[in-house]
């Protein structure tokens, strides 16, 4: 982390491959709080919280991760759940258009003000509410570690 932070700017922009770069992503649950929205990623063929790359024009990482669930999930009235919630390193296969690299992941915690999502038909292979006493139990529901650990952390959270 002290070598990604030492590139100063440079490791916010999508193009810093070295160790990798900033990104953000946010786990939102419903109204009644027990259910997590996922949205399932195209390029890594998994089930994932709503996230992405930082924009030049994104004032803030908490705005970045706001912006990623409305564009993708349609959920736009968010109410933060605290600050930074979490942090993940994890890595990203190479690409032909990019090496492979890492994504310093930071994430937030929103609730949603209503479950009524309109997911994006192009950046989102779907979208799903998941409860939370479900998550990593349904196999047709493939997550990875780092979302299982998060959502724990985040129903301890709510607990």
């Amino acid at each position: 982390m002290i070598q990604l932070i030492s590139k100063g700017e440079s490791c916010l922009s999508r193009d810093h491959y070295v160790p990798g770069h900033v990104t953000v992503s946010a786990f939102v649950v419903d109204p009644t709080r027990t259910r997590l929205a996922l949205i399932f990623h195209k390029k890594l063929g998994r089930w994932l919280q709503p996230g992405g790359h930082l924009e030049p024009s994104d004032p803030g990482l908490e705005a970045a991760a706001r912006r990623e669930v409305t564009e993708e999930t349609g959920l736009s009235a968010l109410r933060a759940l605290g600050g930074i919630f979490d942090v993940d390193v994890h890595d990203i296969p190479a690409r032909p258009s990019e090496p492979a690299h890492s994504h310093f992941d930071v994430r937030f915690a929103f609730e949603a003000s209503s479950d009524e999502a309109r997911p994006s038909e192009t950046e989102v292979g779907g979208f799903r509410w998941v409860p939370l006493d479900d998550l990593g139990r349904d196999p047709s529901l493939e997550t990875d570690e780092s979302v299982l650990r998060a959502a724990r952390k985040l129903g301890e959270l709510l607990r």
